[in-house]
């Protein structure tokens, strides 16, 4: 389900009919199908959680520091292009870890925040032999990395398919955004019109491509319902909410949601094994949740076959260095 942003081309269409009528003017056609709303009511509202209206109306204004929008998509192809480009070589005779980020909401710093750490965190605990790029919507970074949309989703992954050994080296997809009841999840830099993706839509991208072991980290309200399109065979699947669940963390006020707080930078920091790390922030996010009365967001995690093995194998060559610190991306000038 690919959702295009045509509710602008209704309202067109809607003044054009009633000029035609004023004018007695034949009546301009309607369109055969009602326009439908980009996003679900959850979605739009970005969680309930969030702050008031001013701060996000604010946010939705194209910055002047930037080119303009259509600069910006005509700037993407290239943008990934080099994003790729600056990956490390490939190490050979072991499994490689490609980690890619991406930060889907452009109205909110906390996802950016997990974005950038998250492309930082692993090639510097790990080492050489895990390398990260960066996909993200924020007004503060168009001319410094590629947009998190669809079409830049799909050509990352083309492109790390070049430069992996997709039956040895394992995929890291870390998404973080809003996520609505219909396992949706929030793909947004107004005034783009930018596609959503939802659980099967994610599925079908990663099927189309040759990755055989797979990392799919989904950090969002409903995360869970993500679970049943991409569980399978080499693939480890960890989500921050239950499929009916909100997650906890995100807003304006926020430098880091509890999932990213918990799995990325308390527990990446202290092990390399992903899964004892779900473990151990799905303990940590339970004893916040309790402290702050919220309904448990029951983080969720499928174990593939063999994905665990290869994890081993990979880790087996991974020296962990020390701590990464965490800080909000835009007080580090050395941000990715």
């Amino acid at each position: 389900m690919r959702i295009a942003l045509t509710a602008l081309l209704a309202f067109a269409a809607g003044v054009l009919l009633m000029l035609g009528m004023a004018h007695h003017a034949p009546p301009v056609a309607a369109p055969v199908q009602a326009a439908a709303p980009a996003k679900s009511a959850t979605i739009a509202a970005r969680a309930e959680t969030d702050n008031g209206s001013d701060e996000d109306a604010a946010s939705d204004h194209w910055p002047p520091q930037a080119s303009s929008p259509e600069q910006v998509m005509y700037a993407q192809r290239d943008m990934v292009r080099k994003a790729l480009a600056k990956l490390g070589p490939r190490v050979a005779g072991q499994p490689n870890l490609y980690v890619l980020a991406f930060g889907g909401d452009g109205g909110e710093d906390v996802f950016r925040n997990e974005a950038e750490y998250a492309g930082k965190v692993f090639p510097q605990r790990f080492g050489n032999t895990t390398h990260a790029m960066v996909l993200e919507n924020n007004p503060e970074t168009l001319d410094q990395h590629p947009l998190a949309s669809w079409s830049n989703l799909e050509a990352a992954l083309d492109g790390l398919a070049g430069v992996m050994k997709p039956d040895e080296d394992i995929l890291l997809l870390y998404m973080t955004t809003h996520g609505d009841e219909d396992h949706n999840l929030l793909v947004d830099m107004d005034p783009l019109p930018l596609d959503q993706i939802g659980a099967q839509d994610l599925a079908d991208i990663l099927n189309k491509r040759p990755f055989k072991w797979k990392v799919v980290v989904v950090n969002a309200c409903y995360s869970g319902g993500f679970v049943p399109t991409l569980q399978g065979a080499g693939t480890l699947v960890i989500t921050a909410a239950r499929a009916d669940r909100s997650s906890f963390g995100c807003g304006s006020d926020s430098d880091v949601t509890y999932f990213g707080h918990a799995w990325l930078v308390d527990a990446i920091n202290r092990t390399p094994d992903f899964m004892e790390a779900f473990q151990q922030a799905s303990k940590e996010i339970a004893l916040w949740e309790t402290k702050d009365k919220l309904t448990p967001s029951e983080p969720q995690m499928s174990v593939g076959s063999g994905i665990a093995d290869q994890l081993a194998r990979w880790r087996k060559h991974v020296v962990p260095g020390p701590a990464v610190a965490f800080k909000p991306a835009g007080a580090d000038s050395g941000a990715n």
